[in-house]
């Protein structure tokens, strides 16, 4: 077999899964009993495999998630009041393709981000992207892109993504130029992408939290009426998970 010449040509392809599948294979003397087929079908996952890691990897980079937090690692055992049922229906991942929101509130340390992170993590597995922003940052990045003529695009590319976490939301009251944000960047995904909110607020006190009544009313309606809510309570699992590893 033309070993060297047959890479060559793999990898001017840009196939670079099949070119280590291949090198692998022709190494190993135990595959010399398998087929043409056999070595085609082994080299064409590879490729696949490859590229899929690739995506994902991609994904993950522009999510810029806070936390390695993944599905198989969430911890139901706390007392927390997580609702497991609802919990795993929404790790299938259908409320994102259905365009819903998700609020998770509760008091510091139970883990709400995590949860978040964990959602938007298997979100990028199933090739809907997601990216994560801590909401009083991104506030302000967003006044400092309307003075540089930047707004526009900013809010354009909030409202693309298939999945938006906003953090910590509610740490302060917002000001004018927050509440305009957070409508324009609601009203950008409203019924075409999904959102979902942390905050230590509970969406009843919200009103308080944005304060114009009209902002409120408008924010809330495109928000909360077609959102899953998850409400955490209980002790800070910072406390009680001093040496314990990610899981939260």
């Amino acid at each position: 077999m033309l070993n060297h010449p047959t890479l060559d040509q793999i990898h001017q392809l840009g196939l670079a899964g099949m070119a280590r599948a291949f090198t692998e294979l022709d190494t190993n003397p135990e595959t010399s009993a398998l087929s043409h087929g056999e070595w085609l079908g082994l080299l064409l996952d590879r490729e696949i495999t490859a590229r899929r890691d690739k995506r994902l990897t991609t994904r993950l980079r522009y999510a810029r998630l806070r936390h390695n937090a993944t599905i198989e690692d969430v911890d139901y055992r706390s007392v927390r009041g997580l609702d497991r049922a609802l919990f795993q229906k929404l790790i299938q991942g259908d409320w994102i393709d259905a365009h819903d929101n998700l609020v998770l509130s509760g008091p510091t340390g139970v883990g709400k981000s995590w949860l978040a992170c964990a959602l938007g993590h298997k979100a990028c597995r199933d090739d809907r992207p997601a990216l994560y922003q801590r909401a009083p940052k991104l506030f302000t990045e967003l006044a400092v892109a309307r003075a540089e003529g930047r707004h526009g695009r900013v809010i354009r590319t909030l409202g693309a993504v298939n999945l938006l976490i906003l953090d910590d939301f509610g740490l302060a009251p917002l000001d004018a130029g927050a509440r305009h944000d957070l409508l324009e960047i609601v009203e950008e995904r409203y019924g075409r992408r999904s959102t979902i909110i942390t905050s230590q607020i509970p969406p009843a006190q919200w009103h308080d939290v944005i304060g114009d009544p009209t902002y409120a009313d408008a924010i809330l309606d495109r928000l909360i009426h077609n959102a899953h809510r998850i409400e955490l309570s209980g002790e800070s699992l910072r406390k009680t998970r001093k040496s314990s590893p990610k899981n939260a």
